[in-house]
């Protein structure tokens, strides 16, 4: 590119040429460079999907996912979801809303100790949940994030007639996130978006993922160019009939142990360990990455690299994070 000097058409050239650099260096667009930066880049795109946007507060909310607590509502709207086991080899869900504020999400269960470790990567997130071990509650009120129980924010939730307790519990989240007011805006957790590696890729039309009492699966769709959801054998949609489809999931192996706590029957709630290296699966557009991931502290995002050491982009849309046993 030829730049004159000592005129202003130069000067403007000059003043383009740095401004286009310096995007491009921003996190969350492109295949990525290593810098961090807020919620959003000069354009004004999702650190978390990758899809235009405005910074906004982050509510993370706890969702229910056996039986009978299907379809769920909203998860459809959440930037992420993350997918953790808990007690009797279930599985629930954390769901990451800030791009989009849905009317209702649920059912909302209880918090663990997982998702206090896992959402200090955030900036003092909002988190709805009912409830939680009264051994963990001191935890909860020292974790760096704004509890929202129905206690708290009483105006935030409601209970449906159409379902059993405790699976009809549900959060509005744009009320919730009145109850907190300073929650923090959406910033860099470490994903990247862009082009697919241009190597290493496996063609994949469909992955599973088991817990000792549950299972999901993700179904390549070339119509769609997402990731469809199943739940258990079965295809997961909300109550209003969409289908559950994600633009890249991540199988993120981790450690998975024994916690301190215990739910009232006296299972022992596993611990997952979000912090580390270790060693995922990526998958985006049909195919599956070989990936290697590491999050030094609780603090820290999480970065994923190919095994060449160069940063996996993530597909635009919606980001589902599996937490499998190693």
């Amino acid at each position: 590119m030829r730049v004159t000097r000592g005129t202003a058409g130069g000067t403007k050239g000059l003043t383009l040429l740095a401004a286009t650099l310096l995007v491009a260096l921003l996190p969350g667009c492109g295949s990525g460079g290593d810098s961090r930066g807020g919620g959003r880049t000069e354009k004004s795109h999702s650190t978390f999907t990758g899809a235009p946007a405005e910074p906004r507060p982050v509510l993370a909310v706890k969702i229910d996912n056996v039986a009978a607590a299907r379809p769920q509502t909203g998860v459809d709207s959440a930037d992420i979801v993350y997918v953790e086991q808990v007690e009797g080899g279930l599985s629930r869900m954390l769901g990451i809303f800030s791009t989009h504020v849905p009317d209702t999400v649920g059912p909302v269960r209880s918090a663990r100790e997982t998702d206090l470790d896992l959402l200090r990567q955030f900036d003092r997130p909002a988190l709805a949940y009912s409830g939680a071990q009264s051994k963990l509650q001191p935890s909860i009120a020292q974790a760096p994030l704004y509890p929202l129980p129905p206690e708290r924010a009483p105006q935030a939730y409601r209970r449906s007639r159409d379902r059993a307790a405790p699976h009809n519990l549900y959060v509005r989240p744009a009320t919730a996130l009145r109850a907190a007011p300073d929650a923090g805006d959406a910033k860099d957790i470490g994903f990247r978006f862009g082009a697919a590696p241009a190597e290493g890729g496996r063609p994949t039309s469909r992955q599973t993922v088991h817990y000792p009492a549950a299972d999901f699966a993700f179904t390549w769709s070339g119509e769609r160019e997402r990731w469809l959801v199943s739940m258990d054998g079965t295809p997961a949609t909300t109550t209003d009939g969409k289908r559950l489809a994600a633009g890249t999931v991540v199988v993120q192996y981790v450690n998975v142990s024994p916690s301190r706590f215990h739910d009232r029957f006296g299972s022992v709630s596993p611990f997952t360990e979000t912090t580390g290296s270790g060693a995922a699966l990526v998958l985006r557009d049909g195919k599956a990455y070989q990936a290697h991931w590491e999050r030094p502290t609780a603090s820290d995002g999480t970065e994923f690299r190919t095994p060449g050491g160069q940063r996996v982009a993530f597909a635009t849309g919606q980001v589902w994070v599996v937490y499998a046993p190693r």
